[in-house]
């Protein structure tokens, strides 16, 4: 399994106390272990997931997409999952900020 940290995540966890990152470590564990814990999403947000988790009586949000991939090495087929975690945080704004952050991906302004 191989997971890629899209920007917005990478900076909410990079700016968290270390209580909150290892409470987010878990949950990135918890996601990969089983990626259809989290509610699939429908119109602008195809695609994604979204798992929620309460931290310190505050409740987070991830934002993640996982991504199947095939590939032939000597002529067998091997499937590996990959994982793309896009957003996490608190609720207010969070589905705004997902759609903007997909709609500049979507049009080549990828911030990685």
């Amino acid at each position: 399994m191989r997971r890629n940290f899209k920007k917005p995540f990478a900076q909410f966890v990079k700016k968290a106390r270390k209580p909150l990152q290892l409470a987010i470590e878990d949950e990135v564990e918890e996601l990969c272990a089983a990626p259809e814990l989290g509610e699939a999403k429908i119109g602008d947000l195809a695609g994604i997931r979204v798992h929620k988790f309460r931290f310190n009586r505050q409740e987070y949000l991830i934002a993640y997409r996982p991504l199947p991939q095939e590939f032939n090495v000597k002529g067998v087929a091997l499937e590996m999952l990959w994982i793309d975690f896009y957003k996490v945080g608190s609720h207010e704004n969070f589905y705004d900020e997902l759609k903007k952050y997909l709609r500049a991906e979507r049009n080549g302004h990828d911030d990685r």
